[in-house]
């Protein structure tokens, strides 16, 4: 497989001056449960940090009011649930159906957990929707067992899975995940036109089965729980701010990235905490504004 090695970076427009909120996108995170509320806040939280306009957060209703309380900028939806506190499919879906009528681009899956309810709720979402989406966590848990869902993909689709995540999902194991990274998450994303990989860990893989992007920003000090829902808020929130979805991808895991540095920079690594990274968003952002040129060696 012959790919297109990719060493710039996309870049985003400044803001015009006359620029109101509908001009920067409508996230819309799906996200949380009994016990992950804090998956939730930090994916809706990110979004916000990383340019978009307006954020509404679908959560189970047992832990809208801890979501809520992280973060009043976004706006937070109370969802029917489970005994276990998860999102209950059916009762959701007139509650959902009008979030996604009204939102750009859809996150989902950070803090969900695992029930027959929650594949439903992938399913349901990949085949009723034309909104871009961004796949994280149970999400992919919920695409493994049906993988199909993937193929002949109608509109873009990211993809955001650790070397864990991606050895579910391929049915192979963490050690021939990593043997061969970029062809690995290559193969996988040529199952569709409309799917993009963001294969996580050092040296972040972005491909579309066409071109790769290598990322070299970040630290080990970003292996930390929470940084991966950073992420998917990240790339997001440019999505809603319509770039396309590998340049959105490719650009949103250099900017977590950078954050994860620069967090580094103020307080270390051992110390490092997803909230870190997510309060270094605004300076990476301005950072990548004034000068964004590829890493040497890139």
């Amino acid at each position: 497989m012959a790919l297109e090695q990719i060493n710039s970076l996309p870049v985003l427009k400044p803001r015009v001056e006359d620029g109101h909120k509908g001009l920067y996108g409508t996230v819309l995170v799906i996200a949380g449960g009994r016990g992950m509320a804090g998956a939730a806040a930090l994916c809706g939280a990110s979004a916000l940090r990383s340019g978009a306009g307006l954020v509404r957060v679908a959560t189970p209703a047992e832990v809208q009011p801890t979501v809520a309380s992280f973060e009043p900028c976004y706006m937070t939806y109370p969802l029917p649930h489970d005994p276990d506190g998860l999102v209950r499919l059916e009762p959701s879906i007139p509650v959902l159906e009008r979030l996604i009528a009204s939102a750009d681009v859809v996150a989902i899956g950070p803090g969900l957990g695992q029930s027959d309810d929650i594949r439903g709720l992938i399913r349901w979402i990949i085949e009723s929707t034309e909104k871009p989406m961004v796949i994280d966590a149970d999400g992919l848990n919920a695409l493994a067992v049906q993988p199909e869902l993937l193929s002949g993909l109608t509109r873009a689709v990211v993809v955001t899975p650790h070397p864990g995540e991606f050895a579910r999902l391929t049915g192979t194991d963490v050690a021939a995940v990593q043997a061969d990274r970029i062809g690995n998450a290559a193969r996988f994303a040529a199952r569709s036109e409309q799917l993009i990989v963001v294969l996580k860990g050092a040296g972040t893989v972005v491909t579309d089965g066409h071109r790769v992007y290598v990322n070299r920003t970040g630290n080990p000090g970003m292996a930390t729980g929470g940084a991966g829902d950073v992420l998917t808020g990240v790339i997001a929130a440019l999505i809603g701010q319509r770039l396309p979805a590998f340049d959105a991808a490719q650009l949103g895991v250099y900017i977590h990235g950078l954050a994860g540095d620069i967090a580094r920079d103020q307080s270390g690594t051992v110390g490092m905490i997803a909230g870190d990274i997510l309060d270094s968003l605004p300076d990476a952002f301005d950072h990548a504004t004034m000068k964004l040129e590829p890493e040497a060696g890139l």
